[in-house]
């Protein structure tokens, strides 16, 4: 199991260096050149070329990649050229406010779909699972932008009820964590469905029935518990990516987080805070994956079991 997790760990890095080099390789053959964007329409070219010399932008782009991880083994990401700051710290202090808009989703699209997949498979033909399996439909076919002006327009703009931009308290919270976390609930909700179809139909749960054990504790102590397991493989992705794809989300609804500053990035071809913004959503999805797969190990034991056989 040891050598398993090493081996996930180190590739884990390897994808994320990967994933750098591209990012780094496409930013630098795109079409706006940085060094116009920070001189100015009226600048002359010896401006321009000055501008390059500073930020090392006049380099070939091998040299400029070799300086970069160089920088970034110190943990430096280079300064922004638009904010005037360090790109690590301008992106970290953007965390806190995506990280309360993921955590909440998050939060909404597990009490939802586990609530929803388990009484769909409790009442599967009825009229209660004909509505469950609607919203996993809507949820998966609808993108999110619309979704989210929908929101806006029904609770916003005709019933006054919640705001519809800006960065406050809980209530600026409910409609962009509803409108990121749609497409997530309605997958977990499909899946936990299908699993606990699964096993409500096996034999130890007919012998938990028959031994007499109340309906509550049959569902969740042995059926959920069992039916969960393919739950797991969405967790980690999951929250990693409510964290790192909300850039429409924030946009729509003004929120001042990674999302849309990784967008204003992008337009003003700011290249250390792309980045550095790319980095830590990468790190977030790619450890997200591999905790799954080392949680995997210790939820399912016929993944260790299988491990013990073939050590043998």
């Amino acid at each position: 199991m040891q050598r398993f997790i090493l081996f996930r760990f180190i590739q884990s890095i390897f994808i994320i260096i990967g994933v750098l080099v591209f990012v780094f390789i496409l930013g630098r053959v795109g079409v706006n050149d940085p060094a116009i964007l920070m001189a100015g329409p009226d600048a002359e070219e010896q401006d321009i070329k000055e501008i390059r010399r500073i930020y090392g932008l006049d380099k070939p782009i091998p040299i400029q990649l070799a300086y970069f991880f160089k920088e970034l083994a110190k943990g430096n990401f280079g300064r922004s050229y638009n904010w005037d700051q360090p790109a690590l710290r301008l992106v970290v202090g953007r965390i806190p406010a995506t990280l309360q808009l993921a955590l909440l989703s998050f939060f909404m699209v597990w009490s939802l779909s586990i609530s929803l997949g388990v009484l769909a498979a409790v009442n599967r033909g009825t009229w209660v699972d004909t509505i469950t399996r609607t919203y996993v439909f809507v949820g998966q076919s609808m993108p999110n932008f619309w979704f989210a002006l929908l929101l806006i327009l029904f609770f916003g703009v005709r019933l006054g009820w919640l705001p519809t931009s800006g960065y406050g308290g809980i209530r600026h919270l409910i409609l962009p964590a509803m409108a990121l976390g749609l497409f997530g609930g309605a997958g977990l909700t499909r899946l936990t469905r299908s699993g606990m179809i699964n096993v409500l139909d096996s034999e130890y749960v007919k012998m938990a029935r028959a031994k007499g054990l109340r309906e509550r504790t049959v569902l969740f102590k042995h059926a959920l518990k069992n039916g969960a397991i393919p739950l797991v493989t969405m967790l980690g992705p999951l929250l990693a990516r409510l964290f790192s794809g909300s850039l429409i989300i924030e946009l729509i609804f003004a929120w001042p987080g990674i999302g849309r500053l990784t967008y204003q990035a992008v337009l003003n071809s700011d290249f250390p805070v792309v980045q550095c913004a790319v980095f830590i959503s990468t790190a977030l999805l790619v450890f997200g994956n591999l905790a799954v797969d080392v949680a995997y190990v210790f939820i399912d034991p016929r993944i260790r079991s299988f491990g013990r056989r073939g050590r043998r």
